[in-house]
């Protein structure tokens, strides 16, 4: 319709019951609708296509302080004498751009308007413009013969501005028509919050490797998991990079001040507690020092610290905590760990596994799975190999009745005791494998290696062995079974 239509309208429109208001059930209707849709407080609003000026005038009755416009001079003069009094102002102007200048609302209202507009989109994004923060936009419309705009195309234009829309159907309430309807007819209201992004807490955990043993502390007064064990953590701050939070978090909570070349990438986990929200959780690994032991920095928080093997994990841990670990020796990188919201806070032997690892970006055909080595003596074969592949990082993976393993990324070193075996020691000279090569750091690493070798039954051999390239330096060590190791640095 134009603006002479809407001129020429104006002297009969309020004879529709849900244009003039004039019946007082339906009046009523209409008043208890804007009730629950307008701020309780006093607001600033804006009627836009105010026609007569009905709605604006309910408004302004229920305390609203209350601006309306409409592009009709005879609807504005109407508007205007319905209004006098109630300290309405009341414009001529387009309502897709109405004349308010750079003044803003708590509430923009517009009834049966949107769907006349030539741009629907951009009034929309003008609209939202002049609401204060977390204002409101209250836009009631509908079809009526084929004509209108339905509500999952408005819900859907709105989608730009915010997530926050209340659809409310208002066909079945014959009160607020006069009549019965039994077309289409709804209120929206979107409040003025751009649409959320996602974003989650960074946290980050320790590993604090002794050996085959990590360090853990017993939370306390804390209010979550209090009793419970759990690695050192904490979350990242605003501009702070997992690393440095990880060092500053291990400084206040174990005292120990880390630099950013002892920290090594362990796991990566996506976890969710019972009935939380989701977050990002980096665990590092990184050495004891003996020079630098750990101590409980923070009483208030924690009532004890303790070193606990890596394969024989406590019962009593927080079960995400619990699940990263378990990863960590199986040697996955990337986890998610869900909790259903009935799930417990503590780990629980018998309840459901919610750990899922999440596969890397490389084929694992051709790389080494693990290595099998036979031993005479299992328990000599895993106090010797287990203090080894200790300290060069691999970590307790598997037990069996005849056997140990140790592994570090996706491959593993394997110790197996049988009762076939022919001899009591290793034979070098012979056919099969010669010796195990390791990388080693560096050079001081090295030396250390071979200082404490003999304490854990490994005893150094001549410098050079056959085989060896020449690369970097080397050391070698053989255990009470025969078995050679060749340890490399660079």
């Amino acid at each position: 319709m134009t603006t002479i239509d809407w001129d020429a309208a104006a002297g009969t429109f309020d004879e529709e019951p849900d244009h003039g208001l004039l019946d007082p059930v339906v009046r009523s209707a209409w008043a208890r609708r804007m009730e629950t849709w307008l701020p309780a407080r006093r607001s600033e609003v804006l009627d836009l296509g105010c026609g007569t000026g009905s709605l604006a005038l309910l408004v302004a009755g229920q305390g609203h302080r209350v601006t309306a416009v409409d592009r009709s001079t005879r609807m504005v003069e109407r508007a205007r004498a319905k209004l006098a009094g109630t300290g309405t102002e009341v414009l001529v102007g387009d309502a897709a751009r109405p004349p308010v200048g750079t003044q803003r609302f708590d509430v923009v209202l517009a009834r049966h308007t949107v769907w006349l507009l030539p741009d629907p989109e951009a009034a929309l994004r003008h609209w939202f413009s002049l609401l204060r923060p977390g204002g409101r936009l209250v836009l009631i419309e509908g079809v009526w013969d084929g004509a209108g705009l339905p509500a999952a195309r408005l819900t859907a234009l709105l989608a730009e501005h915010t997530e926050r829309v209340h659809h409310e159907p208002l066909s079945a309430d014959s009160r607020l028509w006069g009549k019965e309807v039994d077309d289409e007819r709804y209120a929206l209201v979107a409040r003025a919050e751009p649409p959320h992004r996602h974003s989650e807490v960074v946290d980050v955990h320790l590993i604090l490797r002794r050996g085959s043993e990590v360090l853990l502390a017993r939370r306390a007064g804390t209010g979550y998991a209090d009793g419970l064990l759990h690695a050192p953590s904490g979350h990242a701050e605003d501009g702070e990079d997992v690393p440095a939070a990880m060092i500053r978090e291990t400084a206040e909570e174990i005292g120990v001040e880390l630099r950013p070349d002892e920290l090594r990438v362990a796991l990566v986990m996506q976890h969710r507690g019972p009935g939380g929200n989701p977050r990002m959780g980096w665990f590092f690994e990184a050495d004891h020092d003996p020079a630098r032991p750990p101590r409980n920095a923070e009483p208030d928080k924690c009532s004890e610290l303790g070193w606990f093997p890596l394969d024989a994990l406590p019962d009593d841990m927080v079960a995400y905590c619990r699940a990263g670990l378990d990863g960590y020796r199986a040697g996955q990188r990337f986890l998610i760990h869900w909790h259903e919201d009935a799930d417990t806070i503590a780990y629980a032997p018998q309840g459901a596994r919610r750990a899922v690892p999440l596969p890397v970006a490389a084929s694992p055909t051709g790389r080494l799975h693990h290595i099998d080595l036979w031993v005479p003596d299992l328990a000599e074969a895993e106090a010797e190999w287990g203090w080894l592949l200790g300290e060069l990082g691999h970590v307790p993976y598997q037990r069996w009745a005849h056997g140990r393993s140790w592994r570090r990324g996706d491959s593993h070193v394997a110790v197996e005791h049988t009762p076939d075996l022919p001899g009591r020691a290793h034979e070098g000279p012979r056919p099969g494998v010669s010796r195990l090569a390791f990388h080693v750091q560096d050079r001081a690493t090295l030396d250390v290696l071979v200082a404490h070798a003999p304490g854990h039954g490994w005893r150094p051999l001549p410098p050079e062995l056959p085989g060896h390239t020449g690369a970097g330096d080397v050391a070698y060590l053989e255990n009470s079974a025969g078995s050679v190791v060749e340890l490399v640095a660079p």
